[in-house]
């Protein structure tokens, strides 16, 4: 027998129940489409890779190399995107590869790291094929800087170790002042430990650009690839991110996809792609010149902006 005053107390209590049963039911929920999606992650991890002629050899560069493309083919499925590429980078130079959207600038770049094997040709670096070396030491001599990088949900320090483990906060901050990036860094209340959110969006486009840089600049690679690294940024934040590049790519063989071709002007040789084949290469100068595609592309990209 209850008095009116223990049901009275008992109906109070009992909503007090339902927020922690409703909770167990979305933690029971969360582990169930955790463990889905976990099983999906693995099995990508765990298949093996459809990349041919994987070796053992180790790369390891001291410095600048020369890269050879010798008669490259490739293509997406039933999708020709690259027919015949003979291209040469001494060491230290700067490729500078342009043309419209779909010539395949991107594909080209891809084929160097390996994030895709050409069907015909070869690609060498010093003069051996990269199919001779293994995926991970070809890949820890190339920074690739995209149009879009990628920055994870952690701290400033966090994203810019994963170039570097073993790297110092002094190493930290002197590649952030390289990049440009020195100022905004240093005006957040925490610093390196400043959480950034996901794929940096606690930032602006060029913030985000200075910072991807600053991690390939503690990589400290022999090998540079910069995939439109300034397409999508204002003219004030394009300034800075040009003179972190101009650090960036000193003492290296570097290959960058050009948006805005005033960009290029100091390649050592600039590329031009037209349906997959090089239609044109020679340097800034000689290009304009000659007034043929390149000089069409700049005129037109000037007329753009």
């Amino acid at each position: 027998h209850l008095s009116l005053g223990e049901v009275f107390f008992l109906v109070s209590l009992t909503p007090y129940l339902y927020e922690p049963v409703r909770s167990l039911h979305q933690l029971n929920q969360m582990i169930i489409s955790s463990g889905a999606a976990a099983n999906r992650v693995f099995e990508i991890l765990d298949s093996p890779s459809e990349l041919s002629g994987q070796k053992d050899k180790e790369l390891k560069l001291s410095s600048a190399p020369s890269v050879s493309f010798e008669d490259v083919s490739f293509q997406y499925e039933e999708i020709s995107n690259l027919e015949g590429i003979n291209l040469t980078a001494s060491p230290g130079e700067t490729i500078a590869i342009v043309g419209a959207t779909g010539a395949g600038k991107s594909s080209l770049v891809n084929l160097l790291p390996r994030f895709y094997d050409s069907q015909k040709g070869s690609i060498s670096i010093n003069g051996v094929d990269i199919k001779d070396f293994s995926l991970s030491s070809l890949r820890s001599q190339i920074a690739y800087v995209t149009q879009d990088s990628f920055l994870f949900n952690g701290s400033v320090r966090e994203n810019l170790l994963l170039a570097n483990q073993n790297a110092t906060d002094e190493e930290i901050w002197e590649a952030l002042e390289q990049a440009h990036a020195y100022e905004f860094i240093a005006k957040l209340p925490e610093e390196l430990d400043a959480h950034i959110g996901e794929r940096g969006i606690k930032l602006s486009g060029g913030e985000k650009q200075r910072l991807a840089i600053a991690r390939a600049i503690l990589k400290n690679t022999p090998i540079l690839i910069l995939d439109e690294a300034t397409a999508s940024v204002d003219n004030e934040s394009e300034q800075k991110i040009q003179q972190a590049l101009d650090n960036l790519t000193q003492n290296k063989t570097c290959f960058v996809i050009a948006h805005r071709l005033s960009t290029v002007r100091n390649a050592d040789t600039v590329y031009v792609l037209k349906e997959g084949k090089v239609i044109e290469s020679g340097t800034h100068a000689e290009l304009m010149e000659k007034k043929g595609a390149f000089y069409t592309l700049h005129e037109s990209s000037q007329n753009l902006t």
